[in-house]
């Protein structure tokens, strides 16, 4: 039987893979493809999958800019139901005869949208509703053969349909959390207007990425490059299970790793049955960091020095292939895709160098979020420690100093990172906020201990709560928590001297600070 599907066209936005992440959240099968795909090409991944809709995602151009993503004309032909999001909202009202301009004031974030037609896409939904916006243009004018949904202070078409109720168009993101009813909106355009079956389960994306590793690697040896977190530790297990004894496990000591993580990781891995080597190579990282600032230059170097590391481990074990657990918030930041804008470099990801011994990298996940993994986890039987282990990046805590790198400044943010993680799990929030840590900032100021000046370093706190890290809210700590927190890093670490709490969304930041 064929899986029901929706393609998502992919504009270059930085939420597109999360629409798609969305559509499966409904059991519904989605696969995201190039904007220029082609109504031939559609006809011919019908003959895999039963194609019920197409969304396109939004994106960070204009569609007057020069070099614009375009739609393929032939596509409104196929009678596909369209749903355009953003950029693909305005593509699609311009397409139709209407007209998109620069707005008078941009709309960011949150912003409340009347519904004057609660039908179609936007079915049920109350006569306000909270929306999430990110946009600079908007559709100023429609044609006649469209009707207005909804509209908002800016936006006058903030949504609208066409009237044969095949094409719609939001000029909001209902794929983020901060759209209240996004869910709903999504899930009246796949089962009301699509007349989608709810027929994809993650046992099926298990099969098939195991399938696919097999068909990658044959009969070949694989290194994994591990770090003790729940994507490469997935990625592991799964290797395991597609080719067993040909998979070794390797896991990077850089130095920049939490108190107590080598060991700690190491026992986890190897009571899973991974075959694991670690390769101590602080000297390296320390080395070829020395003095570098850019934080763009720091995850390159990263990124360059992880693949000479495990290329050592490959000549060791005679390895041709490299798997890794990327996944794809780390693809979108690094600007992995034609129209995308990239955030920041992932060392795992644009942090390569260009040329490797590799035959291949191999990245299993490379298109699921962080709570998918969490969920092929709990598929594949894993520990629940593992499985809600916080994310913890590549670079480690190399990109949790701004500034220069140096071995004191590693042992200080990594003595706040204990104290942080201590009295967050203490207080047993561990499992509420998605991510909690220190960040060492390049500031310093003055303060008084033991009733002398002091000069010294302040540390930043970090904590957010998110789904999958594509979005993602400050944690509201309790005070008292805050409190002991700053005592306790002030107190245990001298080179400290103020201690404070970033309270900003992502985005505009994003969750690491570097």
């Amino acid at each position: 039987m064929k899986l029901n599907t929706i393609l998502v066209l992919d504009f270059g936005g930085q939420y597109c893979h999360l629409i798609a992440r969305r559509i499966r959240e409904l059991s519904v099968y989605s696969e995201v493809v190039d904007n220029n795909i082609t109504a031939k090409e559609i006809d011919r991944l019908n003959q895999r999958f039963d194609i019920k809709g197409l969304i396109l995602s939004g994106g960070p151009t204009s569609v007057y800019d020069r070099g614009a993503p375009r739609l393929n004309r032939g596509i409104v032909g196929l009678s596909l139901p369209i749903l355009g999001i953003c950029y693909g909202h305005q593509l699609l009202a311009l397409l139709l005869g209407g007209k998109v301009e620069r707005a008078e004031r941009r709309e960011y974030g949150i912003s409340q949208a009347m519904i004057d037609r609660p039908v179609g896409v936007l079915r049920d939904l109350g006569p306000k509703e909270t929306v999430w916006m990110s946009h600079g243009d908007h559709v100023a004018a429609i044609s006649d053969s469209c009707e207005l949904l909804a509209h908002t202070e800016n936006s006058p078409y903030a949504a609208f349909r066409h009237r044969s109720n095949l094409i719609c168009g939001l000029q909001w993101h209902p794929e983020v959390a901060q759209t209240e009813n996004g869910m709903q909106m999504l899930r009246n355009f796949v089962f009301e207007v699509c007349g989608c079956e709810a027929n994809w389960r993650t046992e099926d994306f298990v099969e098939r990425v195991i399938s696919e590793i097999r068909q990658a690697i044959g009969e070949k040896k694989a290194i994994i490059g591990v770090s003790g977190g729940i994507d490469s530790s997935v990625t592991a297990v799964l290797a395991a299970k597609a080719i067993k004894g040909n998979v070794t496990g390797v896991l990077v000591d850089h130095g920049f790793m939490r108190e107590g993580e080598v060991e700690s990781v190491r026992k986890t891995l190897e009571d899973l049955g991974v075959n694991l080597t670690v390769v101590r190579a602080s000297k390296y990282f320390f080395s070829r960091l020395d003095g570098v600032v850019d934080p763009e230059m720091k995850r390159k170097i990263v990124g360059r020095e992880f693949i000479r590391a495990f290329e050592r481990a490959a000549r060791g074990v005679r390895a041709d292939y490299l798997l890794q657990g990327t996944i794809y918030p780390d693809r979108i930041e690094s600007g992995i895709r034609k129209h995308s804008d990239k955030i920041k470099t992932h060392h795992n990801v644009a942090g390569l160098p260009t040329k490797m011994r590799f035959l291949r990298i191999v990245e299993p996940i490379r298109d699921l979020y962080k709570d998918e993994v969490r969920k092929v986890a709990g598929s594949l039987g894993m520990p629940r420690d593992m499985v809600w282990r916080q994310p913890f990046p590549g670079p480690g805590l190399a990109v949790r100093v701004v500034g220069k790198i140096t071995r004191e400044k590693i042992h200080i943010v990594r003595m706040a990172d204990k104290i942080v993680t201590e009295e967050i799990e203490r207080e047993g929030l561990g499992h509420d906020v998605w991510q909690y840590f220190a960040v060492l900032t390049d500031t310093r100021s003055t303060g008084v201990k033991g009733d002398s000046r002091a000069y010294g370093y302040t540390v930043a706190i970090r904590a957010v709560e998110s789904r999958e890290a594509m979005t993602a809210t400050f944690a509201r700590i309790p005070y008292h928590i805050l409190e002991r927190i700053s005592t306790r890093i002030t107190n245990e670490i001298p080179e400290v001297v103020r201690v404070v709490y970033d309270i900003t969304h992502k985005p505009p930041a994003t969750i690491e600070w570097e």
